[in-house]
């Protein structure tokens, strides 16, 4: 990670970790990067650059920001308005743009926002890329044989315009739609849109395949984005899948990039259990390459066992829907994903999507023809205790010989019936220890063991 973009994008509360300034230099080197690109390679258009945002009320400043620093560049700015990031990944991808902008902070409160940059290819930009940005942002850069701490501005009819681009988010929604196998008539459907970008999308498509759909959290007002909403507050679409008989419902995040789910019973179908569901349905119809569903090291040790009794082999990347793209890749994968409902289907998207994901459930359950409780049977969640312990330095907590010796030991205890992970935050002074067991106790006993372990050898704060 650098210093101002992470895994995820630069992020940070509006106007004080992430300012107007942060966005209008970022449009103005991108403006800049990609017009050069262009002529370099004897191209007479102008760079074109896709932007996205959710519904915060600093996603306008940022977007406005933006904007000017990309015509003010020579390049002209596409506006999608509020649109999900899958959908300006997709029409980054199918339109060749030159890149794509999402602002968003995903499910974070409405006071932080971020930036989100998409390559060509629909993909999470290159750290190649990434690097240049940055060095700009602090001043100066070394790109096509010079030096350089300013953007040159463009000047008369070389400079940028604007074009209302509208039709990219209902094309995707017409993507999306072409995508049903099944007609869902007869399936009363609620989906949580968390106050967030799905509002302007979700209901759509499920209204077009033939659902009975039912909408929460779907009134945005700037300041209401993932407040007791969608995939981080679940709670809220639990009772109104049980209160009004509804066979399935979805919750998204303020983006519409991860998706969870709720059975007709009120109860949370993670993003384990979508790989689950989804892994062994592709497996059934001989529709899985490499015979292999791709997981980051959060998943549950639940979803091991049970693919383990499937015969699904499976991959684990490091945390990040980013690692699991990468991994997928690479490897020729087709599905994988996040517990936190980051999941991705390659031969469909080159990011997660949330909506896509709900699409995709809908497709089994309308196969399978049953209830949605009974397509996670056969799967079940191990418990976990998790603990935050905040220390002196990362780094050489990790490193210590005890501290080792106490994972180890734990390790050694719980064998083939549960698993210890223990890891460093990648934004706080932070050590998390983990542990999935058959029950809370052996759970809580084991954490226990090796943070009292941590403390004793000085390290916590």
């Amino acid at each position: 990670m650098g210093k101002y973009f992470g895994t995820d994008g630069f992020r940070g509360e509006a106007n004080e970790g992430l300012t107007a300034e942060h966005a209008y230099k970022i449009g103005r080197f991108l403006g800049w990067y990609y017009s050069e690109k262009q002529r370099q390679a004897g191209a007479k258009e102008k760079a074109r650059i896709l932007i996205g945002k959710d519904t915060r009320r600093s996603s306008y400043m940022f977007e406005y920001s933006l904007v000017g620093g990309i015509v003010a560049s020579g390049a002209d700015a596409y506006i999608m308005h509020v649109t999900t990031t899958p959908s300006v990944a997709y029409i980054a991808r199918v339109d060749e743009f030159d890149c794509g902008i999402m602002i968003t902070a995903s499910h974070n409160p409405y006071y932080d926002n971020g930036i989100k940059l998409i390559n060509t290819h629909g993909e999470k930009m290159d750290e190649e890329t990434i690097g240049y940005i940055e060095d700009y942002l602090d001043g100066s850069v070394e790109l096509f044989g010079k030096t350089w701490t300013e953007a040159p501005y463009a000047h008369r009819d070389a400079i940028g315009c604007t074009v209302d681009y509208v039709a990219g988010r209902n094309r995707y929604i017409g993507y999306l739609i072409s995508l049903g196998v099944y007609s869902f008539r007869g399936k009363k459907v609620a989906l949580d849109c968390a106050n967030g970008a799905a509002w302007t999308t979700a209901r759509a498509v499920f209204d077009a395949l033939g659902a009975k759909t039912m909408v929460i959290n779907a009134e945005p007002n700037g300041l209401n984005i993932n407040e007791n909403a969608g995939s981080t507050h679940i709670e809220g679409l639990q009772r109104f899948v049980v209160e009004n008989g509804c066979d399935v419902g979805f919750a998204y995040d303020g983006d519409a990039d991860r998706c969870l789910c709720v059975d007709e019973l009120g109860n949370v179908v993670t993003g384990d259990h979508i790989l689950y569901i989804y892994g062994k349905y592709m497996k059934e119809r001989g529709k899985l390459p490499e015979n292999t569903v791709v997981t980051t090291i959060m998943s549950n040790f639940g979803l091991y066992k049970a693919f383990d009794k499937l015969g699904i082999g499976y991959a684990k990347t490091k945390v990040g829907d980013k690692y699991v793209y990468e991994y997928m890749s690479e490897h020729g994968c087709r599905l994988g994903g996040e517990a936190s409902g980051h999941i991705i289907f390659t031969k469909y998207a080159s990011t997660g999507d949330g909506i896509l994901t709900s699409l995709k459930i809908m497709e089994v359950l309308c196969a399978r023809e049953c209830a949605m409780s009974k397509l996670s049977e056969g799967f079940w969640l191990y418990p976990q205790v998790l603990e935050n312990v905040r220390v002196r330095d990362k780094a050489a907590t990790l490193a210590d010989a005890a501290v080792q010796e106490a994972v180890r030991r734990v390790g050694d205890a719980l064998g083939e019936t549960g698993r210890i992970l223990v890891r460093e935050s990648g934004t706080e002074p932070v050590i998390r220890v983990m542990v999935e067991a058959a029950d809370d106790e052996t759970c809580r006993r084991f954490v226990d063991e090796v943070v009292e372990t941590i403390r004793q050898r000085g390290f916590a704060v």
